[in-house]
């Protein structure tokens, strides 16, 4: 079984939209498909593939982990896939104990599929971490916006962390080490990740090489979504180079996602957009990414940096191809009458309002990285 968690690093980059659509564009293809919704804090994928108000779901397992995991699992009406809805009513389910998420993975592992996606909640916390870490190709949806890409590459340096965490052994040198720079209250976010692994390396070889090990298997995959310009899509080569720089992590480019209207037509019609508008340019998106993702070696899927080149090439070319294409959508939908000018001229003023919001956003990190840089932060 094929498990795809996909993540972000804030909330409202689009993720819970990537991981329905995903799952039905998989379930098209003919894969028997499986979408758990992991974000339990918030948990609405329901809402985005058309379910009806579950009744049970995994708040329901983890109050009772001996129940039937099976009773959680429902079909849906589209072939082929199978839904687990999670659920925000029942206190507590957005932190889970250690031996939740344990009997939580144990069952997740234990289905019935070709593909399992787990769409993870936002943010960095130590469960959300460990179920991304459940494959080495966890999927991450950014946007952008100089928030959302900052998160995302700070949701990897964490999961870095968390990998170390876990490789670590109590009482270690290496994990000592770690401790005493958390103690010593220097923040460990702050610290430059390499210099601290060659140090860790002098002191704890072992402790390294096992680090090293599970951190080879990790190779992450980006989204890039909600673009709205084919220059926003390099953008995603800024977190590549962050990546490589600050984390010696290579990252995968699976491909860049328009902003469209018509998601928020299909979500209000209680419809993924793959099957609402399938030939719409977001749609096609989505079947491209997914196509790509069933073309590639699970099981053998360290690329070298000439593939990994080429990912981003890809996404690039992509990215100006799409762009054509929507503009020709709109030139159709103004010629048909579907589009009035009042219309387009509506949109063009909450995108400048938009606008104005993302650069006073972007000039308040400015002040604040510059503020950082002054005491002796570095990424």
């Amino acid at each position: 079984m094929r498990i795809i968690p996909i993540a972000s690093g804030k909330g409202g980059v689009g993720k819970s939209m990537v991981a329905a659509n995903l799952a039905v564009a998989f379930a098209q293809a003919g894969q028997h498909v499986i979408l758990a919704d992991l974000d339990l804090g918030a948990s609405n994928l329901h809402l985005v593939i058309g379910y009806q108000a579950p009744q049970l779901g995994i708040g329901t397992f983890l109050n009772d982990p001996r129940s039937d995991f099976s009773k959680v699992v429902a079909n849906t009406d589209i072939p082929n896939l199978k839904f687990i809805p999670g659920d925000m009513e029942i206190p507590g389910t957005a932190n889970l104990k250690t031996n939740q998420r344990q009997a939580l993975v144990k069952r997740l592992l234990s289905l019935n599929a070709d593909i399992l996606i787990l769409d993870l909640g936002a943010g960095t916390h130590q469960s959300i971490l460990d179920f991304f870490l459940l494959s080495g190709q966890g999927i991450i949806v950014s946007a952008p916006t100089v928030t959302a890409t900052l998160n995302a590459y700070v949701f990897l340096k964490n999961t870095i962390f968390r990998i170390m965490y876990t490789a670590f052994a109590k009482e270690t040198k290496a994990y000592n080490y770690l401790e005493k720079l958390r103690k010593e209250g220097s923040g460990l976010q702050r610290l430059y990740l390499p210099k601290m692994l060659q140090e860790i390396k002098k002191i704890d070889a072992k402790s390294y090489n096992k680090f090293k090990a599970h951190v080879d298997r990790l190779h992450p995959r980006l989204i890039m979504n909600m673009v709205q310009d084919p220059k926003d899509a390099d953008i995603a080569t800024k977190i590549r180079r962050s990546c490589e720089i600050y984390l010696d992590l290579k990252i995968e480019h699976l491909g860049v996602i328009y902003r469209d209207s018509i998601q928020d037509t299909s979500l209000a019609s209680r419809m993924p957009v793959t099957i609402y508008k399938p030939q719409a340019v977001i749609s096609q998106a989505i079947y491209r990414i997914a196509e790509k993702i069933l073309q590639s070696d699970e099981d053998h899927f360290t690329l070298t940096d000439e593939e990994i080149n080429e990912t981003f090439q890809e996404a690039t070319v992509e990215a100006e191809i799409d762009f054509e294409n929507k503009m020709e959508y709109v030139e159709e939908l103004m010629h048909s009458g579907a589009l009035s000018q009042g219309d387009l001229i509506e949109t063009v003023k909450t995108q400048q309002i938009e606008i104005s919001k993302l650069k006073k956003e972007n000039n308040f990190l400015k002040y604040t990285l510059s503020n950082a840089m002054q005491k002796g932060f570095k990424p």
